[in-house]
């Protein structure tokens, strides 16, 4: 079995387009096209993952957090991210990522936190948004198999169709939409496709460098689209009475494994807490979504104290460690490759410690 059927598997559950803007899921280093050995899973990949990882015999890593996050100027094991990266390519291991595309994934992150505190979701805080660009590409007849081509290679799960046409009118300013000018009689082909946001560059650019002459024009359109069961945090609902405060903090503690929180000022000790959101990672950012839910609690990780300070009459925060917050990652991945491949080697790090320590 090759890197790409298991990372095949990841992305069919975490496609790589819900990812944010600023993130860079995906492949970090090595090779699609390797016979896998066995995948070993954690967090973050340091150098010790990675010596892990070839001491298992294991040749492909998958982790949460991206390996290669700001860009490398130089490789030479000057930083643990260098050294990483080096000891990886020496051993011929690849490095997938999958951040915030399962941070935003049905079933992701936040769906985790809610499952593992017994709370039922409801509905996603910060729904996506305009990730679908869709794409009319005009050109000469006898190029229509090298685009359909060109389209394939760079968005092979697009769709694309067809419109011949005896003659075309084109824009001959993308600035100016009233400036045209018709093509006399000359025939023309339209091929319509609508692709991932983060590739419309990548397409325009690779049939210009194809076609040259015979691409006519290529017009693109921002599709906002809206899932709203795809998005970032989560509001969930505890079926029951509810739950005190206090029990919720302990709830907290001892499901994510975390030895201490941050939280606002206990609310009323007898008042049970039914309507909470979670977001994993540094979730602060959508503490008003939540209010706007009617959520009673909010659960995170990195809350900054303006934040304690502006919340602390209006909603119950309690913050957990980064570290806590996200380590479910690692289970996830596991269920959906064993669900797809029951046999094979799949571990979670032994050797993956909190770069925090409580003292």
């Amino acid at each position: 079995m090759l890197n790409s059927a298991i990372i095949s598997a990841i992305e069919d559950f975490a496609p790589a387009m819900y990812q944010e803007s600023w993130d860079n899921t995906g492949v970090q280093v090595g090779s699609l096209r390797a016979e896998c050995t066995g995948v070993l899973l954690c967090l973050d990949v340091t150098p010790s993952i990675v010596e892990e990882a070839h001491r298992r015999g294991c040749n492909l890593i998958i982790s949460h957090h991206p390996l290669i996050f700001r860009g490398l100027k130089r490789l030479r094991g000057n930083t643990p991210v260098e050294e990483a990266v080096m000891r990886a390519i020496s051993y011929g291991i690849t490095v997938y990522s999958c951040h915030t595309a399962v941070d935003s994934t049905p079933g992701g992150v936040s769906y985790k936190m809610a499952e593992m505190l017994g709370a039922s979701p409801v509905k996603v805080l910060s729904p996506l948004t305009g990730r679908r660009t869709r794409m009319t590409v005009t050109v000469n007849p006898t190029s229509e198999t090298t685009a359909l081509t060109t389209i394939r290679q760079i968005a092979p799960e697009a769709q694309c169709y067809s419109n011949h046409a005896d003659n075309c009118t084109l824009l001959t300013d993308a600035d100016d939409p009233f400036a045209t000018t018709a093509i006399g009689k000359q025939p023309c082909v339209r091929l319509e496709t609508t692709i991932e946001s983060s590739l419309a560059d990548t397409l325009r650019n690779a049939l210009d460098e194809t076609l040259r002459a015979d691409l006519l024009s290529v017009e693109t359109q921002s599709l906002a689209d809206t899932d709203p069961k795809i998005g970032l945090g989560v509001y969930a609902l505890f079926e029951d009475e509810g739950v005190k405060p206090l029990q919720l903090v302990e709830r907290v503690k001892e499901a994510f494994g975390s030895p201490v929180t941050r939280c606002t000022a206990i609310p009323d000790a007898d008042t049970p807490i039914r309507r909470i959101a979670m977001c994993g990672g540094s979730g602060s950012e959508f503490i008003s979504a939540a209010l706007r839910e009617g959520a009673q609690a909010f659960i995170t990780s990195d809350t900054r104290y303006h934040d304690f300070v502006d919340y602390q009459n209006e909603i119950f925060i309690i913050d957990i460690g980064h570290f806590e917050s996200e380590s479910c990652t690692k289970g996830i991945f596991y269920n959906v490759i064993r669900e797809k491949f029951p046999n094979f080697a799949c571990y979670f790090s032994e050797t993956e410690e909190n770069p925090i320590k409580y003292i």
